[in-house]
């Protein structure tokens, strides 16, 4: 018997497998742990760039046209200062060195970037910037993402001046707002708030791939074809061979997105259908749908990338009364489903935010409420702190992680 010919190729199959290196485009920082895409943001992963920035959660509120500062071992505003019209989102710069502040002027033409210096945090002055609803990085960092939202379109401008340098147009994206990006930087998936839909950009040849009809009955081929007309108008699916008889279905509100560790799959929260699409990256197709809560809508990894939270809003619509059946879920990655709830104590509407540097706290804003929420990532134990009105997106400062693809902290 020859050794090597019958026991090494036996013996191979039971041996640890390492993954292949993920080839990513031309300037974008490798993929450290191909199995996990959020290696990098683990508590222990603090930037240099960041070792000296303040410790502060800066929230945007909508109505006041305000930025709140908040201290986070105090649980103290320490300061209020004014910005443009509508802020909607604090957005870490690529190069970890700048937060943006999105005022997109709802309506207006007078939409504009405020940049805060995280070592002081304070604000500079504003640049003046079309329809800035929500701002994201283009993985290599070489551009500042523009999500204008009102305009159908996304604006490729510089990082540093805002300069524009082009434009990919939506058509069929309405209300384009959030996004995540593919673990090689290939491409990037933005929902449609108002088309219940999320498209596919190709970043590297600057086109869309496709748009894909989000629903929780995504196995009744009649559901969703009927659903892929964008009607705005709630529509009986009449009853299909097989596949179980009618039922009333409506376009959903499709908000946040996040990439699984693995980088195969996308996580859609959607406050309308109270639940999280699940879509293969690879196909553009949905392949689940996980119930959560009332107005589905924040997604954030927990600082192991084993976990997801979700911000369930209370509500499905755009304005609501304080006080709503707001909660959040907390989905396992592994298994894709929802392993913990906790709901706001006394009713709340927690929306958008992030995961404090050391793990333990989830940050969100209460966006009918015009709190902050505190929330323990252990217990699910809730502090509430006064802001201004109508908080939105806010980030928590600093943060872990080599560079930021944007949102309210994208970090990897």
């Amino acid at each position: 018997m020859i050794l090597g010919a019958t026991v090494q190729p036996a013996l191979a199959q039971f041996l640890p497998q390492t993954p292949a290196p993920v080839v990513t485009v031309p300037g974008m920082p490798p993929v450290a742990d191909p199995t996990n895409l959020y290696s990098e943001i683990g508590p222990d992963r603090l930037s240099a760039a960041v070792k000296n920035d303040l410790p502060r959660v800066y929230v945007p509120n909508r109505r006041s046209n305000t930025v709140s500062v908040i201290d986070p071992a105090t649980l103290q505003v320490v300061d209020t200062f004014k910005v443009g019209r509508n802020p909607q989102h604090v957005v870490p710069s690529w190069d970890l060195r700048t937060l943006w502040v999105a005022n997109n002027a709802e309506g207006r033409t007078d939409g504009s970037l405020t940049p805060i210096d995280p070592l002081t945090g304070k604000p500079g002055p504003a640049i003046p910037v079309d329809d800035p609803y929500n701002v994201y990085f283009s993985p290599a960092g070489r551009h500042a993402i523009i999500v204008a939202e009102e305009l159908k379109r996304l604006d490729f401008r510089d990082p540093q001046t805002m300069k524009l340098d082009y434009s990919i147009a939506t058509p069929k994206c309405g209300g384009i707002n959030h996004a995540d990006f593919s673990i090689d930087g290939s491409f990037a998936l933005f929902t449609c708030e108002f088309d219940g839909a999320v498209s596919k950009i190709d970043l590297v040849n600057r086109t869309v791939i496709g748009t894909l009809v989000l629903t929780p009955w995504y196995q009744r081929s009649d559901v969703v074809a009927q659903l892929a007309t964008f009607e705005k108008k709630p529509a009986l699916v009449q009853r299909s061979i097989n596949l179980g008889g009618p039922i009333m279905a409506t376009r959903g509100m499709p908000q946040d997105v996040r990439i699984s560790p693995d980088g195969k799959t996308f996580f859609v929260a959607d406050m309308m259908a109270n639940g999280v699409h699940v879509i293969d990256g690879a196909t553009f197709r949905q392949t689940g749908f996980i119930w959560t809560g009332a107005g589905a809508h924040g997604l954030y990894p927990s600082r192991d990338g084993k976990s997801l939270y979700v911000a369930n809003r209370g509500s499905s619509k755009m304005i609501d009364r304080p006080g709503g059946r707001g909660s959040v879920s907390v989905i396992d990655f592994a298994t894709q489903r929802v392993i913990k709830t906790w709901p706001i104590p006394e009713g709340g509407s927690p929306d958008m935010g992030n995961v404090s540097a050391d793990g333990k706290y989830l940050w969100l804003s209460g966006r009918f409420d015009d709190v902050v929420y505190r929330i323990d990532t252990t217990s699910g134990a809730v502090d509430k702190i006064k802001v201004g009105r109508e908080p939105h997106g806010l980030t928590v400062w600093p943060q872990p992680g080599r560079y930021s693809l944007g949102h309210t902290g994208n970090l990897r």
